[in-house]
């Protein structure tokens, strides 16, 4: 009979756990959602877990950047619940069981420093596609001369990259007429606050930067220091007014219209290994639903009704 009840005891508090709070937890215990990842989405990641947070007292987030790279290698590894991701999957990880849900949308800029001694002529003729390829890609431009169709001008480019594994770097390539990040030229720089910093200490700097660390959210501007030049990004051969994008603002619509292309436009990821489910699953399922609130006022670009009930759909 002792036996019996012990038993008994003991399924009962097996069952208790099973059915407690996130995680699976008995109730009253803490859950930490471990993340790392791409820098592009790290700031709206954590204001999706400071809202989540206030409404699921008992749950914490451990969140970190490293590149999307990293967000794809420690989600695969169990090291983290959920990889940051700010590119397209490849086969392979899909293959290693990566899955991964869209949950906003952002982009990224072509950036010089405002010291530039040319930046007057920058922001008079832009740049095209073709010739950023030629600084960063063929390594055919090496000075702003070239750059700029000035002869008269020797002066050489400073090109910085980013050294880490990193969405951002991908998309430029692939805007600039790359494959990827390893056909980009330059000095590189370990993640995208590390990039605008080498940008902003050399005045005849070129990087790029994702929309949330160029833009300032406090006052929907480029960063005091920094410049996003025009692009002619219709190639016709003139600078439009819609190609100036000197405020977050005039980014964010640009990239709802389509006038900012993609790339270097993209979704943002957050990537399990294998479907989701218990604690994790209900964590993407209100950022897809209730946390989409925040997203504009984080500065990110929101996914569209049918875009976020796709990816809903996928959880379910």
């Amino acid at each position: 009979m002792k036996q019996t009840s012990l038993r008994l005891l003991l399924l009962l508090a097996l069952l208790l756990v099973a059915c407690g709070g996130p995680a699976g937890e008995a109730e009253g215990e803490e859950t930490t959602f471990a993340l790392s990842g791409a820098f592009a989405l790290y700031p709206m990641m954590v204001r999706f877990a400071e809202e989540y947070q206030a409404t699921h007292p008992g749950v914490n987030f451990d969140i970190t950047g490293g590149g999307a790279g990293k967000g794809v290698s420690d989600v695969l590894a169990g090291a983290t619940d959920l990889g940051m991701v700010s590119r397209e999957l490849n086969p392979d990880e899909i293959a290693q069981g990566a899955f991964p849900i869209a949950v906003t949308r952002d982009a990224v800029f072509f950036v010089v420093n405002a010291q530039n001694p040319y930046i007057d002529i920058i922001l008079e003729k832009g740049v095209t596609t073709e010739a950023l390829g030629k600084v960063w890609i063929t390594g055919e431009y090496t000075t702003w001369g070239e750059l700029l169709d000035e002869p008269s001008i020797t002066e050489e480019i400073h090109v910085y990259t980013r050294s880490d594994s990193a969405g951002a770097a991908e998309m430029f390539s692939k805007f600039i007429g790359g494959e990827a990040q390893e056909d980009l030229l330059g000095i590189g720089v370990d993640s995208d606050p590390g990039l605008l910093q080498a940008v902003l200490a050399d005045p005849l700097g070129v990087g790029f930067n994702n929309l949330g660390y160029i833009y300032s959210l406090a006052t929907d501007h480029v960063v005091e220091g920094a410049v996003v030049p025009p692009i002619d990004i219709n190639h016709n051969g003139a600078i439009e007014e819609h190609e100036f994008l000197e405020t977050r603002s005039e980014a964010v619509a640009a990239i709802l219209s389509g006038d900012y292309p993609s790339p270097p436009a993209r979704l943002l990821y957050l990537v399990s290994r294998g479907k989701p489910s218990g604690a994790i699953l209900d964590l993407l399922l209100w950022i897809l639903q209730d946390g989409q609130a925040f997203v504009p006022e984080a500065g990110y670009v929101p996914l569209t009704e049918a875009e976020l009930q796709a990816e809903i759909d996928k959880l379910r």
